[in-house]
């Protein structure tokens, strides 16, 4: 049993909409639970969860707990870096491995303790994507907690090349007005219609597009 959780989310990530129905949940698991925002408010206790968090975490912000977790949907030490779930989607790949590893000073390092994968059909957009990776985060989570705290001295250190993905910007989203849209479907399908839509320039104007099945 976990004295002490905490769980840290940027203020305006896409997880956030599923954290509050999980969280609940663990309670079975944790005597006090947490779910912040700013890293600097990370509480002392036994378990830290960073699920879509992009902030810097120092050394001395990880020793307020025993253990610090990352999930992160690539097979580490390969695909390290940022949005790994949407370049490995446009790379045309549609099993993406998950990892659940300890947080360390060097970015996305740690040993890892548990490891799922999720597999797609190829006509899934971001929202069924997402669905899928907060849903398998989820079980990770739960899986180091109930393997807690022995679980910890099985963790596996990573081996192999590594590899990085980078910052994905607006400017990513811009598709080919004389390309197919199958050629571009799976940019499409990563595409967020609300925070960074896909677009095309055509004769010195901009538009955008936005794609959604048929219900």
């Amino acid at each position: 049993m976990v004295t002490r959780l905490t769980v840290l989310s940027d203020p305006n990530n896409w997880i956030n909409q599923y954290l509050p129905v999980w969280l609940p949940s663990l309670k079975k698991y944790a005597g006090d639970i947490y779910w912040i925002h700013d890293a600097n408010d990370l509480p002392e206790g036994d378990v830290a969860f960073f699920l879509g968090c992009e902030q810097i975490v120092t050394s001395d912000l990880l020793s307020r707990n025993r253990n610090n977790l990352v999930v992160h949907a690539s097979d580490l030490p390969k695909g390290k870096g940022w949005s790994p779930l949407t370049w490995q989607i446009l790379e045309g790949k549609n099993e993406i491995p998950v990892v659940l590893f300890e947080a360390a000073e060097k970015v996305d390092a740690g040993p890892v303790y548990c490891r799922r994968t999720m597999r797609f059909g190829g006509l899934e957009l971001i929202g069924e994507l997402r669905n899928a990776l907060a849903r398998t985060t989820f079980e990770l989570c739960e899986e180091f907690l109930e393997g807690y705290p022995g679980i910890v001295h099985f963790g596996i250190r990573q081996q192999g090349e590594e590899s990085f993905y980078p910052r994905r910007t607006p400017a990513d989203s811009r598709i080919n007005p004389d390309r197919s849209l199958r050629e571009q479907f799976q940019l499409l399908r990563v595409a967020d219609n609300e925070r960074y839509p896909c677009y095309f320039e055509l004769d010195g104007e901009t538009f955008v597009i936005k794609v959604e099945k048929r219900r």
